[in-house]
């Protein structure tokens, strides 16, 4: 009994410390629901495919999160994606079924992934990384599309929405969404309008709709056979936006409408990060130095902590090295950037203590 009740809490207190396979009722199908989840497809479900599809969700919740389709290149960002499994709340799978190019069922594995908001949140707050708030505006997509089928141009209502599928899914994976107008006849009469660019008339029609935004594109083939688009983007009857898009998949070519929108919104409502503490210069003690091997070693990790923007020796003593650090989060950025490595070590129990020791 003694041994089942050691192997029943050795249990608890791994599920407690590590990502868990969440538990669905028979018949439930498993789905990303929410800023801080992601949907990746994977080959298996194998350990290793599993880390890599962390990593790869993790990066899809911060570009939603903060709005920055390069984030992934901001300092930092690359060494919390290589430890994402940490910030796991729970995972499950998917098996979806699909038909390929030629004719044949194809199946796939999708990983489904929801981080835990706060520890998501804290590495945005400790790498001081840019937050676009919510809740997020939804446009109004005044689309047109020729296929070149002869029938002309053709506005997409909400009754069609299947045929811009590919705008509205890429502008949820930025962590936004799109509407659709309703189609009807008077909407269907504005096709021409969309086609030679009077975005006034499109913005009077769209006076029913909430909010005054619209994302106006139209889409037709090219003589080479691709395909283009031609995007403006409104805000209350301003323009943010004017862009083009071109690929030889319409798919692709549609889709760059909704970064074109997404990244005209940013630029205007987004705000910079705010930081676990105050950015700025302090004074750091750090002892356990004892040979040169140890400086070499703590000055290469300051020098990679993405946290530190620049590190000055201001003295030497018995005790330790003196730093003054120049630090884009506070001293309490820093306590939680080395917390997670194990090479320092802060002094106490006081996150707010200067006082780290060498490991």
């Amino acid at each position: 009994m003694a041994r089942a009740y050691r192997i029943f809490l050795a249990f608890l207190l791994l599920a407690s410390s590590t990502a868990v396979l969440a538990q669905r009722v028979e018949g439930s199908r498993a789905s990303a629901s929410g800023p801080y989840s992601a949907e990746v497809v994977v080959n298996n479900q194998g350990d290793a495919q599993r880390n890599s599809g962390f990593a790869r969700g993790l990066l899809q919740v911060l570009t939603r999160v903060t709005g920055d389709r390069a984030v992934n290149q901001k300092p930092g960002v690359g060494d919390e994606l290589r430890r994402a499994r940490e910030y796991v709340g729970h995972y499950d799978y998917r098996q979806d079924e699909g038909i390929g190019p030629t004719g044949a069922p194809t199946y796939n594995t999708t990983l489904v992934v929801q981080f835990d908001a706060k520890k998501v949140d804290d590495i945005i707050a400790t790498l001081g990384l840019q937050s676009w708030p919510t809740p997020r505006p939804k446009p109004v997509l005044w689309l047109a599309i020729d296929d070149g089928s002869g029938n002309g141009p053709r506005l997409v209502g909400v009754d069609k929405s299947a045929a811009a599928r590919p705008v509205l899914d890429r502008a949820k994976q930025r962590g936004y969404a799109l509407g659709l107008p309703a189609g009807n006849a008077a909407e269907q009469a504005l096709v021409g309008s969309i086609w030679r660019g009077d975005v006034g008339a499109i913005g009077r029609a769209s006076a029913k709709y909430a909010p005054p935004m619209q994302l106006i594109g139209k889409l037709y083939r090219t003589v080479a056979g691709g395909w283009q688009a031609e995007w403006t983007f409104l805000d209350n009857g301003r323009q943010l936006a004017k862009s083009a898009t071109y690929d030889r998949d319409a798919r692709r070519t549609m889709a760059g409408g909704a970064d074109i929108a997404a990244d005209a919104l940013i630029r205007k409502y987004a705000r910079p990060g705010k930081t676990i503490g105050p950015p700025g210069k302090y004074v750091v003690t750090i002892t356990g130095i004892n040979s040169t091997d140890d400086f070499i070693r703590l000055a290469a990790y300051l020098e990679r902590l993405a946290v530190v923007k620049r590190s000055t020796v201001l003295r030497a003593t018995p005790d330790g090295l003196t730093y003054e650090l120049e630090l884009v989060s506070g001293v309490s950025g820093f306590s939680k950037a080395v917390a997670k490595d194990g090479v320092l070590e802060q002094a106490g129990e006081d996150e707010s203590s200067t006082t780290f020791h060498l490991r």
